[in-house]
């Protein structure tokens, strides 16, 4: 059926916390199909609902990509010279190891990596600190990097204090934060990139 193959080829471009529910409904609608009855009316709206779910979900992510602010990097920091060869790394592997000097920009510019490098559109970079202040002066320093308000684009969640937007491409926030939130959302389905 066009409208199926259409919903599966919308399934990469869809928000990572949508994809989950978009896959569910189509398989269901797979098995439908698969078990030869005609299709009826229920049947047309569950794949117009379905379909309409996913365009929706892949604007809210292009619209996410297309609000990414002009990123720029301290050119004094010793992890700016290596920039493209990580921001391929990122696009090309799913893990990525970096080991830098303390004081290299690691905290600070790999998460702008992560942006530079296609990520963020699908849900939030997460980046944790073992820390409260360290979260909260880290989220800090890249939204003034970035030249954006920080509680915006750039936020933090820390116990009892979450300065994020629903809408923020990056979150700073505690080791503690990260595996709390594992408990309402075992898959981490709001991020993009950890």
């Amino acid at each position: 059926m066009k409208e199926i193959k259409e919903i599966q080829r919308l399934i990469s471009r869809v928000m990572c916390v949508d994809r989950l529910r978009v896959i569910r409904e189509l398989r269901g609608l797979q098995k439908s199909l698969a078990g030869k009855k005609i299709p009826g009316e229920d049947f047309a709206g569950r794949v117009e609902r379905c379909k309409k779910m996913a365009l929706e979900s892949a604007r809210r992510r292009e619209k996410r990509l297309a609000s990414i602010p002009t990123i720029s990097y301290p050119p004094d920091l010793p992890i700016t010279a290596r920039k493209d060869e990580i921001i391929q790394a990122i696009r090309d592997h799913r893990v990525v190891i970096i080991s830098g000097e303390t004081g290299s920009g690691k905290t600070t510019q790999i998460p702008k990596f992560c942006l530079a490098a296609g990520r963020g559109g699908g849900g939030k970079i997460g980046c944790t600190q073992p820390r409260r202040v360290a979260a909260v002066t880290v989220s800090q320093r890249i939204a003034q990097e970035m030249g954006v308000e920080h509680g915006g684009k750039v936020g933090y969640k820390i116990r009892f204090d979450d300065r994020s937007d629903r809408d923020a491409l990056i979150r700073v926030m505690t080791d503690g934060i990260l595996l709390a939130e594992t408990q309402k959302d075992p898959y981490l389905n709001e991020y993009d990139t950890l």
